[in-house]
């Protein structure tokens, strides 16, 4: 008997159905942990936006409801007290906004029904 050797097509489709199960297991798992990561971050970076506010305006005297403009000279003194002097990025493309003086930074990813990023 000469018999060759080798797998048949009913193995190979068991493996590749194992392989299918696997991944449709594990893939929305590593797709609601990058979402609940980079919500993390984004909290994390309105935490640091809001600190260097507050800070800005207890060196600058600032009165609470003072804006802080995209661009405007309060944002540069606000932005000294950011590592780098540059406005941190939202790791899932939200933008932020300083918002005045006594209010928390926003993001505007922060209305999201899933990991919304709000401080």
């Amino acid at each position: 008997m000469n018999r060759k050797r080798g797998f048949t097509l009913v193995e190979i489709m068991i493996v590749v159905a194992i392989i299918g199960l696997l991944a449709a297991i594990a893939i929305p798992s590593f797709v609601k942990a990058r979402a609940e990561s980079q919500s993390k971050a984004c909290i994390n970076n309105l935490r640091i936006m809001d600190s260097a506010k507050e800070q800005a305006a207890m060196g600058q005297g600032w009165a609470d409801a003072t804006a802080i403009g995209s661009g405007s000279a309060n944002e540069t003194n606000v932005l000294a007290y950011v590592k780098g002097n540059t406005l941190p990025t939202c790791p899932a493309n939200g933008t932020y906004a300083w918002n005045a003086i006594g209010t928390d930074p926003t993001c505007t990813l922060g209305t999201a029904t899933s990991n919304p990023h709000t401080l």
